[in-house]
This record gives C-alpha cells, sequence and structure tokens, in this order.
C-alpha cells in the first residue's frame, strides 16, 4: 500500500475511533436530556425530573456498554449466524485468511446464515474482536473471485473500524426509537399527573409538548443519521476491497450476482440492513433511492468499479476517496 493510501487509513481509523466517542457523548447527552423532559413532564415537579434523569442515565449507560461489549453478539443472534471452522467450509475460511493476511489483520471469527440470498457482513468492536458472516447462498451462488472481492470488502469495514461506529450506531439508533415509543405509548394509555397551581402547571405542559416533539422527531433524525453514514461507508469500502485483491472485477461481478438475486434475505430487518454489503430489504431499497436507502445505488458502485477495471477515474462517488 503507497503511503498517501496508508495515511489516509490511518486517518479513516481515527476518525472512527473519535466518531464513536462523539457518538456515545451524544447519545448519553439526549438521553440525560430526555429522561429530564420526560420526568418533569409526567410528574410535573422537579424530583420527578430528578427520577428521569437517574432512570435514564443508568438505561443510557448500560445500552451504551451493552451495545459495545455485546452488541456483535446481538447482531450475530438476531441473524441467526452459526460459527464455523474451517473444515465446515474450507473454501470461505481460506479466503478469509488471505484477505485478513493482505490487511495485516488479526483472522477474525468466520459464521454462516443458512439463506439462499446471497449477502455478507463484518462486525464487532475492533480487529481483535471481529466476525464475518455469509450466507449459504452466496457460497453457491459466487465463484472464488467474486467471493474474495466480497470478503476484501468486509475485512475493509473491520481495518477502517466501521465495524465498531456500526455497531454503536444500530443499537443505540434502537435505543433511542424504544425510549421514545416508550414515552408515546404511556401517554396514549394516559400516563402523567397534572399539576393544579398554575405556574407548575404552565411549565409541565411546555415540558410535555417538548418531550412530545423530541420523542417523534429523535428517532427519525437519528434514523437519518444512520443511514447517511452507512452509504459513505460502502464506497470507500469498495476502493479499499479493490487495494487488497488488485481486482475490482471480482467485486463488481459479485454486487453484479448480488442486485440481481430476487431473493430476500429472512433474517434481515431495519436494524441490521445497514451493515451488509448489499441492502437485504431490496422491495424498501427500489421505493426509496435516496433519504431513506441505507446503500448507495449498487449500480453506481458497479460503474466505478468497472472504471477501475479498465483504469478510468470514476466522475461520481467522491466518497470512495
Amino acid at each position: 500500500m503507497s503511503g498517501a493510501a496508508e495515511a489516509t487509513f490511518r486517518e479513516r481509523i481515527a476518525q472512527n475511533r473519535r466518531n464513536s466517542l462523539l457518538l456515545f457523548v451524544t447519545f448519553l447527552v439526549f438521553v440525560l436530556a430526555f429522561g429530564y423532559i420526560i420526568g418533569y413532564a409526567w410528574v410535573g415537579d422537579p424530583a420527578g425530573a430528578f427520577f428521569g434523569l437517574v432512570i435514564a442515565f443508568f438505561a443510557g449507560g448500560l445500552s451504551g456498554l451493552l451495545s459495545y461489549y455485546a452488541g456483535d453478539k446481538v447482531v450475530l443472534a438476531a441473524s441467526r449466524a452459526r460459527r464455523i471452522e474451517h473444515d465446515d467450509a474450507p473454501v470461505l475460511f481460506n479466503v478469509v485468511e488471505e484477505m485478513a493476511i493482505a490487511a495485516g489483520l488479526p483472522m477474525p471469527k468466520v459464521y454462516i446464515i443458512d439463506d439462499s440470498a446471497p449477502n455478507a457482513f463484518a462486525t464487532g468492536r475492533d480487529p481483535e474482536h471481529a466476525s464475518v458472516a455469509v450466507t449459504s447462498g452466496l457460497l453457491e451462488k459466487l465463484d472464488r473471485d467474486e467471493l474474495q472481492g466480497v470478503i476484501a470488502h468486509e475485512m475493509s469495514h473491520v481495518r477502517n473500524l466501521d465495524i465498531r461506529y456500526s455497531m454503536l450506531v444500530g443499537i443505540l439508533v434502537g435505543t433511542t426509537v424504544l425510549i421514545a415509543d416508550f414515552f408515546l405509548r404511556s401517554l396514549w394509555w394516559g400516563g402523567g399527573r397534572r399539576r393544579n397551581d398554575q405556574g407548575n402547571g404552565q411549565l409541565q405542559l411546555i415540558l410535555m409538548i417538548i418531550a412530545i416533539i423530541l420523542a417523534i422527531l429523535a428517532p427519525i433524525f437519528a434514523r437519518l443519521l444512520q443511514l447517511s453514514i452507512s452509504r459513505q461507508r460502502e464506497y470507500l469500502a469498495d476502493a479499499s476491497a479493490v487495494e487488497l485483491t488488485r481486482n475490482p472485477k471480482g467485486l463488481a461481478d459479485a454486487l453484479e450476482k448480488v442486485a440481481k438475486d430476487q431473493e430476500p434475505l429472512e433474517v434481515a430487518n431495519r436494524a441490521t440492513a445497514h451493515l451488509y454489503i448489499v441492502n437485504p430489504i431490496k422491495r424498501f431499497e427500489k421505493r426509496s433511492r435516496s433519504l431513506f436507502s441505507t446503500h448507495p445505488p449498487i449500480e453506481e458502485r458497479i460503474r466505478i468499479l468497472r472504471a477501475m477495471e479498465t483504469g478510468g477515474v470514476p466522475q461520481t462517488g467522491r466518497d470512495a476517496g
């Protein structure tokens, strides 16, 4: 790898570390503020606000720690992935070993998802605790060069520490949605105590309105942030994969096969869709090509890789770096 490219990847890793810390701090501040407002709006006095603050602190801190140390296990379990050893899938294991060596990374744990839809993702908090999961459909439908391109893409996510940031974003966004949903449902069932004194009653009403607005808007903004970040990282991982394999055709062919495959990935859901190399919820992607898409347009990714095959310089997809 050239010195300039090495510097770019080191900058990317440092940026991901900073973003992960910033994300956690921002999430904790938001949860604490949200807890304070809900507590006051619910009970109608400072004691209620303090109680809401304490509950939010423990809920936010616990969620953050669980996300960091056990988020990958949650994702793999939700995806029904089973860990394999070399003799279970020798070709896959060898390709992962090759790409780990090429990237200068430890060998990750390898998982298979028993599903005929072709797809793959990587997860974990750092390269020493990383996992790569592929579907059985991917192994059946791709040749070795294509499989190598997909694994190189996932190992690039590991090397760039995208896995940590994506895992934290997914679970913390999910926690934000759960807190907001819990508050809104409690209102539906008549929650909250109304103050009789005029001053506190007006303040309680104002905070109740703010809490409702936050509960509605916060999950939307958190989701948009998650999707925007996911789109940017796919371009960079494609370019990084070519650095590892020196073969843009393998990944381009793989993306074409995965994109043309019509089978939905049964175990994928909104919380894990952004982790996969191609959006596994394809019908949703067709309806939403821009703002709410978890991935950049696959045609654009293939076009950039095809341009690399002939030594051309892509004119768009600036995030590929």
